[in-house]
C-alpha cells in the first residue's frame, strides 16, 4: 500500500547568511573521496543534491532554472549508466519534480521558497560542533556539505509558489509539485513585481 506524507513548506528567508561558503569542485572531490557511504549516497551519481548532476560541476547552493531544460536530455548519462534517481516535467497545470532520497535524509528534509522566485530543499545530517566560545554558528555559514545537503532551484515566472506542495511518498520519493498561474495571475503577478522594485 502506498503512503505519503506531506510536507511543510516555509515561505520565508530563515537564513540570511545560507550557503555563504561555496562549494569548489576540488572541495567536493576531497569530501566524496571519503569512504562515507552516507557522503556517497547523499552526494553520489544520480542524487538531486549532487553537484555533478547536471552533467558538470554544479554548486547545489546555486539556484538552478530546472524546468528550462528537458530531464531526458539533461540526465541522458546518468539514465543511460541507471544511475538516475530524479525527475522533473511540467504539464498544462503544473511543474513536477520526482527524486528518490538516500536514506540518510528523509527525516530531516525542509522546504523554503524564498522571495518566492528559489525553490529550496536542505537539511542536516550531522549536527555541529560548539566552538570554544560556546556559540553555535549556523551550518550554511561553514563548509556546509560536511554537515548537511542542498538543491536550490529557481522557479518559473509563471509558478504560483503559494500554492505549492511537497510529500514524501513511500518514505523515499519526494514529490514537489508547483502549480501555474492562469495567465491573468501571471500578468498580474509580474506588474506587481516590477511595482515593488
Amino acid at each position: 500500500m502506498a503512503t505519503s506524507k506531506q510536507l511543510e513548506v516555509h515561505r520565508e528567508d530563515h537564513t540570511p547568511s545560507k550557503w555563504s561558503v561555496s562549494l569548489g569542485e576540488e572541495a567536493f572531490r576531497r569530501f566524496l573521496g571519503q569512504a562515507n557511504p552516507v557522503v556517497q549516497k547523499v552526494f553520489g551519481d544520480g542524487s538531486l543534491f549532487s553537484p555533478l548532476l547536471f552533467g558538470k560541476f554544479f554548486d547545489p547552493a546555486d539556484a538552478f532554472p530546472l524546468w528550462e531544460f528537458e530531464s531526458d536530455l539533461l540526465l541522458s548519462n546518468l539514465r543511460n549508466s541507471g544511475k538516475s534517481t530524479i525527475d522533473w516535467f511540467q504539464i498544462d497545470q503544473e511543474y513536477v519534480l520526482q527524486a528518490e532520497l538516500p536514506e540518510a535524509v528523509r527525516n530531516t528534509m525542509q522546504i523554503f521558497i524564498e522571495n518566492g522566485k528559489v525553490l529550496e530543499i536542505s537539511g542536516q545530517l550531522k549536527q555541529q560542533q560548539q566552538r570554544e566560545s560556546k556559540t553555535i554558528i549556523d551550518w550554511r555559514s561553514v563548509n556546509w556539505w560536511e554537515h548537511g545537503y542542498v538543491r536550490r532551484l529557481e522557479l518559473p515566472d509563471d509558478a504560483d509558489w503559494r500554492r505549492m506542495e511537497a510529500r514524501v511518498k513511500n518514505d523515499m520519493v519526494i514529490e514537489v509539485k508547483i502549480p501555474k498561474l492562469e495567465a491573468n495571475q501571471s500578468a498580474e503577478s509580474k506588474n506587481k513585481d516590477s511595482e515593488d522594485v
